[in-house]
């Protein structure tokens, strides 16, 4: 199944180290499984777990588009031992974490190029989603990312953010996130926005509060994002459901581009009562293109 990043709604991260997840988030419905050997690694594991992506991704037979791996960090020592291990098995993408501004995803770039040469692997191939809040100073330049080569897709995290600056919590006392963390979501929405690329909403630490996930990212859809990471396998029918429009939304957006389509120069429309002017017309065809509808 090949899968563009643009339209992804589900992410499943799964340990890089333990081969049978992996096995069972390929053959599950994620729209893409990212193989992590970062946080979910521990770092006297990450050889290992490097040589387990390598032989997973070797077995792997066909289109291998979906499988994604985050990387460590390149402020650290193993984001190069990490891109040698698993480029001979051409993954799909990489999930860049902790980046800093744009000068680490051309960094990136300069290493990718560099190993799809060594590896056969088509120019640019190997897209990218960069982790654009993980750090205080990657708040500022989350404006920073058009143009950027092989970047399709940018998220933001909460957790990291936090022991970056410093807090205890990252929780107002509804349980909700506080202001300094809606605003990197406010920030990532807005960075990917400018740069043409898809935003991809953080995960939710428990899985078990399915309702609570589906609540969360009908909300964040609405607000403009276009899918969702998952720590658990159990999260991804609720995130693909709730970033799949419905019928009943198609069909309002199918009317409302045929109306503006039956009168060209018109700058707004009458519908349903209400009078609609282009903006709404936008809205409409993306989310068609969403659907697959265009």
């Amino acid at each position: 199944m090949t899968v563009e990043a643009l339209t992804a709604r589900s992410w499943l991260f799964v340990p890089g180290d333990q081969e049978s997840k992996m096995a069972k988030a390929v053959a599950g419905p994620a729209d893409i499984v990212l193989i992590d050997l970062e946080d979910a690694v521990a770092e006297r594991e990450k050889p290992r777990a490097r040589e387990s992506v390598r032989v997973f991704l070797d077995a792997q037979d066909g289109d291998r588009s979906r499988l994604w791996v985050r990387v460590n960090p390149l402020d650290g020592p193993h984001t190069l031992a990490d891109l040698s291990a698993v480029m001979p098995g051409r993954p799909g993408g990489i999930m860049l974490p902790k980046a800093c501004g744009r000068p680490d995803v051309e960094r990136l770039d300069h290493y990718l190029s560099a190993f799809e040469a060594a590896y056969g692997v088509e120019a640019g191939a190997t897209k990218v989603i960069v982790l654009v809040t993980e750090t205080a100073a990657a708040m500022f330049t989350t404006g920073d990312y058009q143009g950027a080569r092989r970047v399709v897709a940018l998220t933001w995290g909460a957790e990291d953010l936090a022991a970056s600056i410093g807090a205890t919590s990252n929780r107002d006392p509804n349980g909700g996130y506080g202001f300094t963390y809606e605003l990197a979501r406010s920030l990532c929405l807005l960075g990917a926005a400018a740069a043409g690329v898809a935003a991809i909403e953080t995960i939710q630490s428990d899985f078990r509060d399915l309702e609570g996930l589906r609540a969360r990212a009908e909300k964040v859809r609405r607000d403009g994002y276009r899918g969702m990471l998952a720590i658990h396998p159990a999260q991804v029918g609720v995130i693909n459901e709730a970033f799949t429009p419905s019928e009943s939304e198609i069909a309002e957006a199918r009317e409302i581009v045929d109306l503006f389509a039956a009168d060209p120069s018109a700058g707004a429309i009458g519908w349903k009562g209400t009078m609609l002017d282009r903006p709404y017309l936008a809205r409409a065809q993306t989310l068609l293109r969403q659907a697959g509808h265009v």
